[in-house]
């Protein structure tokens, strides 16, 4: 899994870090299975935790350790049985759970949470990703500046960087070789993992997007599921 990689040991020992305080979860359909995720109570941080979601100074454009506090324990990466039944290299994401799985080749997966689109701007079908980028730039689709005046600010391209909605990482969903506009990207607002907010797009915690990003090529074949 590389030394970035969540491990069973490793997430069971954040869980323990809770003082075995596991809350009865919520339940979602992955598939045609229904999962329980349990709640974990954020008093205590597990350590993993802390290291994976630090600061990174190293980016062109340094990002800050994320307020574990302020994100539920439930969506933060870990490695998972796989529940999708796709095959290696695949990524699922399963947008009623706020989940999007890496399937790997030993039977597990690797799980992020997610961020989704609101009701009526949420995109589901196959496809795969058609380009990557780091730092990307952002533009406004025609509808959101229509939808939105004051992105027309931005028509042109907004840079990369802490602002830019695209987060550190951005990886394009193509279908049939067509951009669909719709994107895997990062966002500074980690807080918002878990919910639907966006303009359609699946955005996880930047340092989740750069871990992400460096597991996946083009031609990554992608389920998004509705």
């Amino acid at each position: 899994m590389g030394n970035n990689g969540p491990s069973r040991r490793a997430f069971l020992l954040g869980a323990a870090s809770f003082g075995g305080l596991a809350l009865s979860g919520c339940s979602a359909m992955v598939g045609n299975r229904q999962i329980t995720v349990p709640n974990l109570l954020p008093a205590i941080i597990s350590p993993y935790y802390l290291q994976i979601y630090g600061a990174m100074p190293e980016e062109r454009f340094p990002v800050p350790a994320v307020d574990l506090n302020k994100v539920d324990q439930r969506y933060l990466r870990t490695e998972v049985d796989d529940p999708t039944g796709e095959k290696p290299g695949t990524i699922v994401v399963e947008t009623s759970a706020r989940f999007l799985y890496l399937v790997q080749d030993n039977g597990t997966a690797i799980r992020y949470g997610v961020g989704i689109g609101r009701d009526g701007f949420t995109w589901s079908g196959r496809g795969s990703i058609g380009r990557k980028a780091q730092w990307p730039t952002w533009y406004p689709p025609a509808s959101m500046m229509q939808r939105q005046p004051e992105t027309r600010e931005f028509a042109g391209g907004m840079p990369g960087g802490m602002n830019n909605p695209l987060g550190a990482r951005a990886m394009y969903i193509y279908r049939n070789g067509v951009d669909t506009i719709y994107r895997i990207h990062g966002t500074r607002e980690y807080w918002s993992i878990g919910k639907a907010v966006s303009s359609g797009c699946v955005r996880l915690i930047n340092q989740d997007v750069i871990d992400l990003y460096s597991r996946v090529s083009v031609g990554t074949p992608i389920i998004v599921r509705g």
